[in-house]
């Protein structure tokens, strides 16, 4: 990973990796759960002391609320996209969080990759079109991702048409 920016790897000069972007790794949900725990056991054992013993449940159910909502976050980040080209054959690959996997395959000569700006506030999307198939991905990336990504493979492209004649 290159800073802040999602897995682009390149595995060799035919594969790419994208993987979405997770800002707070394993290490930083334990201390940060661990954190909000114990300010709420400790703010909760005043109300408890205090007489308003409901309200130490309450901040147990904030626990486990915020605990849930990051474990859903995580494993919508297990999602990934691999983009495997040869001068035969473009193949996108997607392997949602359930394993489901789900595959796309397209004749690097007549494969076009196109960037354009869908909405009013300038948000971008990626597809792959050729021969009247087209396919939308790359959704996790951000904008400059996109665009970014859009460049790097459409060179790849006209790198493996070449190598075919």
């Amino acid at each position: 990973m290159i800073g802040n920016r999602p897995e682009m790897q390149v595995s060799n000069a035919a594969q790419f990796v994208l993987h979405p972007h997770r800002s707070l790794p394993p290490s930083g949900f334990v201390i940060m759960m661990s954190l909000i725990s114990l300010v709420s056991f400790v703010i909760g054992m005043v109300f408890f002391l205090m007489g308003a013993w409901p309200v130490f449940g309450f901040f147990g159910l904030d626990v486990a609320l915020i605990y849930w909502a990051f474990k859903l976050n995580y494993r919508s980040g297990r999602i990934y996209e691999t983009v495997s080209l040869s001068p035969e054959l473009l193949k996108l690959t997607r392997v949602h969080p359930s394993g489901k996997r789900e595959e796309f395959d397209f004749n690097p000569y007549w494969t076009r990759v196109r960037c354009t700006v869908d909405q009013p506030d300038g948000r971008t999307s990626l597809h792959l079109a050729a021969q009247g198939k087209e396919v939308l991905f790359g959704q996790f990336l951000t904008d400059d991702e996109r665009r970014d990504f859009a460049d790097a493979l459409t060179g790849a492209l006209i790198t493996a048409r070449g190598s075919r004649f």
